[in-house]
């Protein structure tokens, strides 16, 4: 089995503010980082992290240099990365005094896929092989037809939530990781446990994973339900959060866990990062997040 990612890499510049700024408002920051970010690369990071062969396709322009050698950096396979003749995606977030986020996002050479490079890529797996996907690329409908053509196994995390989502044939997913927002977005509820009972019903085959913020996660499929809490931090960035649960949840059901390890072993990372700063910068290795589950 081999795990692909087609996902978007972006410079993260992160302002630190005492609130999120209002409209019309100009507030001073108190600092400016740049990090590495983008669902995908967070997202393939954390596979690597946590212990996952993985594979990274998409599109970075001439100031994108950065993510090759992050890449090299923590093992993830960079072959399928291309650089073309346009900026690097970026974002602009604000994280305020209680660690609180708000994005803004230049897709940038995120939105330059082709059909000709996705086929490329996708030449290269077959049926069984793990595809993972999330909505800050292009052309997202195309791949995951071309995909599910193959036989892969398509695990989507359906964010940013918007049009592009609704034109996807979403009952080829086999593996739904979403938030409570983008729950609410693609079935028009917003209590958790409705979230799930209409997922189940329109996507009755699909793994789906539902992370609650505060209130912890909810998994569930057609045989079974489980909840896990979060385990509790003082948290000072939760800008890659989401990402590292979802690359430590697929992490475990690559290694054949069972569900509740993989959520427990999946909260505890991500409590991990939110003490820390940036993305890519922020997310543990299988290594630390053992030992601390060990020592609870």
């Amino acid at each position: 089995m081999k795990v692909l990612n087609i996902g978007s890499m972006n410079l993260d510049y992160v302002y630190s503010v005492d609130h999120i700024i209002a409209p019309g408002e100009t507030q001073a920051t108190y600092g400016m980082n740049v990090f590495l970010g983008g669902k995908g690369i967070n997202q393939s990071i954390a596979l690597a992290k946590a212990g996952v062969d993985i594979y990274h396709g998409g599109m970075i322009g001439e100031d994108g240099q950065v993510f090759l050698d992050a890449c090299r950096e923590h093992g993830v396979h960079d072959e399928f990365i291309r650089t073309i003749d346009e900026k690097t995606g970026h974002t602009i977030i604000q994280v305020d005094k209680d660690a609180q986020n708000c994005i803004l996002l230049f897709g940038g050479a995120n939105q330059s896929l082709t059909e000709e490079y996705i086929d490329e890529v996708l030449e290269h797996f077959e049926a069984g092989d793990i595809l993972l996907l999330q909505n800050e690329v292009n052309k997202l409908d195309y791949i995951i037809d071309r995909a599910y053509d193959r036989k892969l196994v398509i695990a989507l995390n359906p964010s940013p939530y918007n049009e592009k989502i609704e034109v996807c044939d979403l009952s080829k997913i086999s593996i739904f990781l979403l938030n409570e927002i983008e729950g609410a977005q693609i079935t028009g509820l917003t209590e958790p446990d409705d979230i799930l009972a209409s997922m189940r019903k329109r996507f009755p085959e699909a793994k789906i994973v539902l992370t609650l913020g505060k209130d912890g996660a909810r998994y569930s499929d057609k045989d079974c339900e489980y909840e896990q809490p979060i385990f509790p931090v003082k948290a000072v960035d939760t800008t890659a959060a989401g990402d590292t649960f979802t690359g430590y949840f697929l992490a475990g059901l690559i290694r054949g866990m069972e569900i509740p390890d993989i959520l427990r072993m999946s909260a505890k990372a991500s409590s991990i990062a939110v003490t820390r700063n940036g993305a890519v910068q922020s997310i543990p290795k299988r290594e630390e997040v053992e030992a601390a589950l060990s020592a609870d």
